[in-house]
């Protein structure tokens, strides 16, 4: 009588399917493709460009209040439209607990002058000392 010897290391299979982790990385790369754009918190302007821009991190963070004045003449404050006579009492009514808060405004290049200037003196007028205008670095040619 004689044992019957069994190879079952010679069944292995040492491939790795990846199939489902490109799977899986598709389903990513999609669903973040779609969320990106939504992220966003800013109306779309084109800012004024300067040589020699001041850098103002605090525009970015997410408390930040930022008055944005389109080319059309829209006043927007943080993301929601404003009418222009309405600017000043809604951003008294959010410094109501945040004394001593600066505001940033994102002016269009191509926006009226007079639109710009309404909006920073409705926000003067609301009590606010410091105004920030964001303008962005203008791209010399070769760099």
């Amino acid at each position: 009588m004689s044992l019957a010897v069994r190879n079952e290391g010679a069944k292995v299979n040492s491939n790795i399917n990846v199939t489902p982790m490109v799977d899986v990385m598709l389903v990513l790369l999609i669903i973040f493709m779609v969320i990106t754009p939504m992220l966003q918190n800013k109306v779309n302007v084109d800012l004024a460009k300067t040589d020699n821009p001041t850098p103002m991190a605090d525009a970015d963070k997410e408390d930040a209040i930022v008055v944005a004045v389109t080319r059309d003449g829209s006043t927007y404050l943080n993301k929601d439209r404003v009418a222009s006579n309405e600017l000043g009492a809604k951003v008294r009514d959010l410094l109501t607990d945040k004394p001593g808060k600066q505001i940033f405004i994102r002016a269009d290049a191509r926006a009226k002058y007079l639109d710009v200037e309404n909006a920073i003196d409705d926000v003067r007028t609301a009590g606010v000392d410091s105004v920030g205008l964001l303008t962005e670095k203008r791209q010399t040619p070769g760099t």
